[in-house]
């Protein structure tokens, strides 16, 4: 098995890179709702990101697996990129819902959680930047602003279940619009388990 020096790869890179596909894919999520009539093509697009997401995951552990001493613990290092790619995981399994159940109107409600996320992942991204530069009070700051986001999607997921109980006489598209729902506030939750990794990291190294 090849074994890599600490600088032979830059794992900071690599993340960089897999924040860049979270912040597409929650773009396209954002899309999706603007656009519900061609959400079959934004729904392809979105796999896309989930399986590159997957395939840069995998590069991450490998070399992580295969060098002596990375920047940062391996058992950090490898939480973070699980969790960053759950982000985009629960992205595609909440535009995945919309294609299966044929919704074909969007709902304020998702499209306020949708634009919420976009803000939640780009701040994330900007938290994985600040980690790169050993920034360890913006990582802090950039991750308490990731969980003040996700707290406002989470009230908007309240907000738009209570919504959907009160004004919705369809039983069968309250159970849809229910699990899409809860996929985009799993998202939001994803990002937040991004903040937990991220401060773990800080608390370690700052």
């Amino acid at each position: 098995m090849k074994i890599f020096s600490p600088k032979s790869i830059d794992f900071f890179e690599l993340f960089d890179n897999a924040s860049h596909n979270v912040i597409k894919a929650a773009s396209l999520l954002v899309a999706v709702f603007q656009d519900m009539d061609n959400i079959e093509m934004i729904s392809r697009e979105i796999r896309k990101c989930e399986k590159e997401g997957d395939m840069m995951t995998r590069d991450i552990i490998k070399k992580l697996n295969q060098t002596f001493s990375p920047p940062l613990e391996h058992e950090d290092l490898h939480s973070l990129a699980i969790k960053v790619d759950d982000v985009v995981d629960m992205i595609w399994a909440s535009v995945n819902k919309l294609t299966i159940f044929r919704l074909s109107f969007p709902t304020k409600e998702a499209i306020a959680m949708a634009n919420e996320i976009l803000k939640t992942c780009e701040v994330m991204s900007k938290a994985l930047i600040a980690l790169r530069d050993k920034k360890y009070s913006f990582v802090e700051e950039y991750c308490i602003d990731i969980h003040s986001l996700e707290n406002r999607v989470d009230r908007l997921y309240r907000d738009a279940l209570g919504k959907l109980f009160d004004e919705n006489k369809d039983p069968i598209e309250i159970i849809k619009w229910k699990e899409v729902y809860e996929y985009l506030e799993k998202a939001a939750n994803a990002c937040e388990g991004v903040a937990n990794s991220l401060q773990t990291i800080v608390l370690k190294y700052a």
